[in-house]
């Protein structure tokens, strides 16, 4: 924002402009003294000069768009012969997202760490720099876990890149607050500058923890033409360190596919040390129109350990119902003890994937089973100790004075007998042998919760009922307590109670049929009626959620017929 008379002043418009390009941003970078990643960063851009300019920079090179950001626009490219697909699918991102489709070519950095520095600059030519952060774990590009100060820097190094980053702000006279990101290999003290983001990031916060600063006030003063608080660097300090996870609706156990649905349950966790930055609430809709993150959830402690500790419980404690999210595969990432070490490289998933993997349909333990199925016979009505053990409840029938309720359960071969006793407690049956007697269940209706006592244990768990596909009922279960578990292992599981009127007959169509897995825009098709292909081979490409996503055939064959052309 910027008016000429009054106080009313934001980020020049041509260092938003300036750093916008990032060819041109390079350009400035070079010329102020900043190291940057070799590669082209010139105006010829037909397919044949960028790819003769990828030779020259040297395999595996990266494609990014121009105007780009956030991991949109940007191909890693490993041998020369995927270089011009890969530069035509760059393209029709970037000009979809940017409305511009024009690249640069970098060096490809096989092993780096991701680190940005914080910077703030005012009316009166103050620029400091509040510490660095560390956005090293990213998939796609997209950054999962941000943390500050960035571990494993030496206090000289950390200097260095503050010092840097300052030199870039004053380069395009910044003003406000801003991040400019490095790639530093790892093992080395070498980085290079990537970009600069002219506007406050995501992962913030975590820089608000550690130093005490509001940067939002910051941003606030220095519009109002104010000078900064603090201007002395050596005045600006961290104590001790802070987490950041995105809290995204999207399917890890399938590629992470973005997911749509209503927030059915939203409950994120709360205490000493814990902040959620979020935008909706429960019974919101995710659409395809918009980013899927459902919030940030960060953590402060007196040191990295404690911090990290944190976020491991609060994630445990996330409840989320009515379309999947990327809960399980952050804390799986956070909980690595790769992670723990500190100063992984942008490599990590990709070395550890199958350590982080979330799989599809997880087996629930039989103590969770056992408690969802009784949660199902009594979801209808009061169940405690001054229950009638004698209500009727449908698809019950009477024995010995109990009533009992058969249900089809996955994960269990045979039917799961629920048996309500004269006492008000419960008997399940999970078949093979494997019974739990005697459980006692207690409702919150109001706040979704049930106290129940199952074995030698008591706990106060949160209940969701969803209604899945086909008439099929999930259960949602969740140990309230901090620190307990469900089972002895899980602090969350999810229980699917099969419909009494599926007849088991699976529904869809057969393997030479393509669907598309989202709602979205076709932008191109590679496959066109009466040409053969082959399984995995791309059909069309699909733009959803401002990412590219290729539908590829599932068995060989003949293209019969498209359900739509470019721009459906």
């Amino acid at each position: 924002m910027r008016r000429e008379r009054g106080y009313l002043h934001g980020t020049p418009p041509q260092a938003i402009e300036d750093m916008g390009s990032k060819s041109n941003s390079k350009e400035i970078m070079l010329a102020a003294g900043v190291p940057c990643t070799p590669g082209y960063h010139g105006d010829e851009q037909t397919p044949e000069e960028l790819y003769e300019r990828a030779k020259e920079v040297g395999y595996p090179v990266l494609i990014k768009a121009v105007m780009g950001g956030g991991g949109k626009g940007m191909r890693l490219v490993e041998k020369e012969s995927d270089f011009i697909s890969a530069l035509e699918s760059c393209r029709r991102e970037s000009i979809n997202a940017f409305g511009d489709d024009k690249v640069l070519l970098e060096r490809y950095l096989s092993n780096p760490r991701h680190i940005e520095v914080q910077i703030v600059g005012d009316n009166h030519g103050n620029v400091v720099h509040l510490r660095e952060r560390d956005c090293s774990i990213q998939r796609r590009h997209q950054k999962v876990l941000e943390e500050a100060p960035a571990p494993c820097l030496s206090p000289e190094l950390a200097k260095d890149m503050g010092e840097k980053a300052v030199l870039a702000a004053k380069a395009v006279g910044y003003r406000g607050a801003g991040t400019v990101e490095f790639l530093m290999e790892a093992g080395t003290d070498e980085f290079y500058f990537c970009e600069m983001n002219t506007r406050l990031q995501v992962e913030h916060p975590v820089t608000e923890m550690v130093t005490g600063v509001d940067l939002v006030e910051w941003q606030l003063r220095v519009a109002a033409g104010q000078e900064l608080p603090i201007t002395d660097q050596s005045q600006i300090t961290t104590s001790g360190h802070a987490i950041e996870a995105r809290i995204y609706a999207e399917n890890p156990s399938r590629d992470f596919l973005p997911a749509t649905g209503t927030l059915q349950h939203l409950r994120p966790p709360e205490g000493p040390g814990i902040r959620v930055e979020t935008g909706v609430r429960e019974g919101d809709d995710v659409s395809v129109f918009y980013d899927p993150m459902i919030s940030k959830l960060i953590t402060y402690g007196s040191d990295r350990d404690d911090a990290l500790d944190k976020m491991i419980s609060a994630l445990k404690r996330y409840e989320v119902t009515g379309m999947p999210t990327n809960i399980p595969f952050v804390e799986k990432c956070a909980k690595h003890e790769e992670f723990r070490k500190g100063g992984v490289t942008t490599g990590f998933l990709d070395i550890y994937a199958d350590d982080v993997k979330v799989e599809e349909g997880m087996k629930s333990s039989e103590e969770s089973r056992a408690m969802a199925a009784v949660a199902r016979v009594t979801r209808d009505r009061e169940a405690n100790r001054s229950s009638n053990a004698f209500t009727d409840s449908e698809g019950a029938w009477r024995g010995h004075g109990r009533a009992m309720t058969k249900l089809e359960m996955e994960g269990c071969d045979e039917p799961v007998e629920v048996w309500q006793n004269r006492d008000g407690t419960f008997d399940v049956d999970l078949g093979s042998g494997k019974t739990f007697e005697n459980i006692k269940v207690a409702w919150d209706r109001e706040d979704k919760g049930m106290e129940v006592v199952i074995g030698n244990k008591r706990m106060e768990i949160t209940v969701v009922f969803e209604e899945e596909k086909e008439g099929d009922l999930g259960v949602s279960l969740w140990n309230r307590e901090s620190g307990k578990t469900l089972d002895g292992e899980n602090y969350y599981e999810k229980v699917v109670i099969k419909s009494e009127d599926v007849d088991g007959a699976g529904a869809g169509a057969g393997g030479g049929t393509v669907f598309s897995p989202m709602p979205g825009k076709i932008t191109a098709v590679m496959k066109g009626e009466g040409e053969e292909v082959k399984q995995g081979e791309v059909v069309l490409v699909l733009e959803a959620m401002k990412m590219e996503h290729p539908i590829v055939a599932g068995v060989d064959g003949v293209v019969e017929g498209l359900g739509g052309t470019v721009g459906d």
